[in-house]
């Protein structure tokens, strides 16, 4: 994460927010209340086939008004450069992490939710709440069933302090 701060002014939406790297190549204007500060996800667009709530910290919603110009025609938010109607494609980002001189066994655009999940639980948070950033269903069959708890406002808390750690690590880089 270090590293990647040397090739741009902010973390990327795909560290920011610890979605599936297709999630973000497929994200539309519509799925995102920047007032409230949340990214809906529906439910087609999810691996599990269930809705999910991304919280937008300060860093995400700065980035995402970076690039929400480039979708004005209220289409896909990161389009691909050939065509504002289609996404990126699936190797865009894992090609713009080869250019920038990484290596497939350093870092891959899915790698960000691997990080994401190793650092904070390796802080000590809630891994309940890690999993449910990341849209992980419970193996617990039996919980899964009977546990209906969202952790809005811990992952709110959460996605906030992972913003801004992705900053200091930022900033700690370039002192």
């Amino acid at each position: 994460m270090r590293r990647l701060a040397n090739h741009q002014s902010r973390p990327p939406v795909l560290a920011l927010t610890c979605v599936r790297p297709g999630k973000v190549r497929g994200a539309t204007r519509d799925e995102f209340d920047r007032k409230k500060a949340v990214w809906h996800i529906p439910a087609e667009r999810m691996k599990m086939r269930a809705p999910h709530d991304v919280p937008l910290s300060k860093q995400a919603l700065s980035v995402l008004e970076e690039v929400w110009q480039l979708s004005e025609d209220g289409g896909l938010c990161f389009p691909s450069i050939r065509s504002t109607k289609r996404p990126l494609s699936e190797n865009a980002m894992n090609a713009a992490l080869r250019r920038m001189g990484y290596g497939k066994d350093e870092v891959t655009a899915h790698g960000f939710r691997v990080t994401a999940s190793t650092i904070l639980n390796a802080r000590d948070h809630d891994p309940d709440v890690i999993e449910a950033v990341l849209a992980h269903q419970d193996k617990n069959a039996i919980r899964r069933t009977y546990n209906r708890a969202t952790c809005w406002e811990q992952r709110v808390t959460l996605m906030q302090e992972w913003g801004d750690l992705l900053d200091a690590l930022k900033a700690n880089h370039q002192s």
